[in-house]
């Protein structure tokens, strides 16, 4: 079975090709995928050429973890039903194509276990069941109660807000760029240079920058934790600053078995909302201006790639 998936070729180099899938087991599915999610993280950083090199890595491969379908075949082990609409969280069906994490395409097969079952009603926004997963991971690592500094109003910032709102945590969020600084919700935005505040206990950063941890270090009440939620090149801070304040540091990776479905619940239940945060919508057939569109276009939250053509 053939399937047309995005296949960067190289750092910058972006296209459609046409691949041979992997022969489906008797615990596989096979998804028609209806939409698929650009991640402004990973894929940005594969698309630049910065990610740091890990094992099975290489190009050319295929990109994306957020993808949404509908079953088209399922095995008689994979606990699946045709016609159930499901998320995937990545594939690697293609062969000897490298694959990070291989969910964007128009048709994949992945081991029933791996997908979990949505509502239909969610449309093209249960592309962010991952990233909102991931957000609730890096709200149960941070740990925050009371009140906390996220930093970072992008699509994870915005969730990760929303979250801690929902537990009852008062969160100010930080955003440089005035074109991201709307759509809060329950929340309040500040450029950082707005806010005079130095007692923070708790900081949630998910700009991925780490030359900024110097100034958040500032930023804390003593003994007061910074919990890093974006992907960092490298680390590094001044010490005596964070010796003096007792700082705790805390690393929040991507989520964790149980994440995604409790995740799930808190959107099923109205406990979260992902309404809002998809801003740019392209048919797959444009993969190589959507994704210069979504890391290169500051009003990009999220892009959405529809595959519906294909």
């Amino acid at each position: 079975m053939q399937s047309v998936a995005v296949v960067m070729e190289e750092p910058r180099r972006l296209k459609l090709a046409s691949l041979v899938l992997d022969e489906p087991g008797p615990a596989d599915i096979v998804v028609e995928t209806l939409w698929s999610g650009v991640s402004a993280g990973t894929e940005k950083l594969l698309y630049t050429g910065r990610m740091p090199l890990f094992p099975g890595m290489g190009y050319p491969l295929v990109p994306g973890y957020e993808t949404v379908g509908r079953v088209i075949d399922a095995g008689p082990d994979s606990g699946l039903a045709v016609g159930a609409n499901v998320f995937v969280p990545g594939a690697h069906c293609f062969g000897s194509v490298s694959v990070v994490h291989g969910g964007s395409a128009s048709h994949l097969v992945v081991p029933g276990a791996r997908a979990a079952c949505v509502d239909v009603a969610l449309g093209d926004r249960g592309v962010l069941l991952a990233l909102a997963a991931t957000a609730l991971h890096a709200v149960n690592t941070a740990d925050a109660s009371g009140e906390a500094l996220v930093v970072g109003h992008g699509a994870l910032g915005r969730l990760i807000a929303r979250l801690l709102v929902g537990r009852g945590v008062a969160a100010t969020v930080w955003e440089t760029n005035p074109l991201r600084a709307t759509g809060a919700e329950g929340y309040r935005v500040l450029a950082p240079g707005a806010d005079a505040r130095r007692d923070y206990r708790h900081i949630i950063d998910v700009s991925g920058d780490a030359k900024a941890l110097d100034s958040l270090i500032q930023r804390l009440a003593p003994r007061g934790r910074i919990t890093l939620a974006g992907f960092y090149e490298a680390v590094g801070f001044a010490f005596a600053p964070a010796f003096m304040r007792e700082v705790e540091f805390r690393i929040s990776a991507q989520w964790a078995p149980g994440d995604l479905g409790e995740t799930v619940r808190l959107v099923e239940a109205g406990e979260l909302s992902l309404d809002g945060l998809i801003t740019h919508r392209r048919d797959a057939r444009e993969a190589a201006e959507a994704y210069s569109v979504a890391f290169e276009d500051p009003t990009c939250v999220k892009m959405v790639l529809d595959w519906s053509a294909l």
